[in-house]
């Protein structure tokens, strides 16, 4: 049997902001199989992207625990929790968070310059992630001289080019039109069809509808865990490669 790649136990998560103690996680438990595709629901204020950056190591619990791959990421130091940011989890945001200055390929690039990979490979590995997102006849474009669905397919393959074991996706259609959103949300189900484990972050239902399975959390507790029956699903196509 397969461990899971991502487990959960009792995680709470407390902020301190002057007199005021927030609890944005309550005792949250669950784990993800690897390959599962996952939706994560929830009002604004609900605790579901404090629970995002928790999954994405860009946070630590208050109490709790937390094991990736089987490893315990509470008992991490800074230098362990980054690398495994840098080579197990592809982040992909609702702002895209591209430098401006930078063409597309360089965007891509960039987590391979940060983990160190030569300039040739890392060359090669980003312009493949970008053609794999039918980005091949971008690579020089900047930011602003893309489209905004045309920028989260930058960030998707920036997401990519580390092959992650994990895609974490926060609001990844909230800047884009419903044809773009849409796109977007193909683009994902190629990636989980090739053995990528999806989670996205979402308070549109229509998008969490993608997902296999939905969880919702309300006031940092999880207020429901359950497959998705009738999943929308991507017209046919073939899945996304990476040499």
């Amino acid at each position: 049997m397969k461990q899971p790649l991502i487990v959960l136990e009792k995680v709470t998560k407390v902020y301190t902001t002057g007199a005021d103690t927030i609890h944005a996680l309550r005792g949250i438990s669950l784990s993800i199989d690897v390959n599962e595709y996952v939706a994560i629901m929830g009002p604004s204020g609900s605790g579901k992207s404090t629970l995002m950056h928790i999954l994405g190591c860009l946070d630590t619990p208050s109490s709790g625990r937390y094991w990736f791959g089987g490893r315990d990421v509470t008992t991490l130091d800074d230098e362990e929790l980054a690398q495994i940011r840098n080579r197990e989890i592809g982040f992909v945001f609702q702002l895209f968070n591209l430098l401006p200055r930078a063409t597309a390929l360089k965007n891509v690039e960039l987590p391979l310059i940060y983990a160190g990979v030569p300039a040739e490979e890392r060359r090669r590995r980003a312009r493949a992630a970008l053609e794999a997102v039918g980005l091949g006849d971008r690579l020089f474009h900047r930011p602003t001289e893309l489209s905004g669905g045309q920028r989260q397919r930058v960030a998707i393959a920036r997401a990519l080019v580390i092959e992650p074991s994990v895609i974490l996706a926060d609001e990844p259609t909230g800047n884009l039109d419903t044809a773009a959103g849409l796109d977007i949300m193909r683009l994902f189900e190629r990636i989980w069809a090739r053995g990528t484990t999806i989670v996205v972050v979402t308070h549109e239902e229509h998008i969490a509808r993608h997902a296999r399975r939905i969880i919702r959390i309300r006031d940092g507790l999880i207020e429901s865990d359950t497959p998705n029956p009738e999943p929308i699903t991507a017209l046919p196509s073939p899945p996304v490669q990476l040499p």
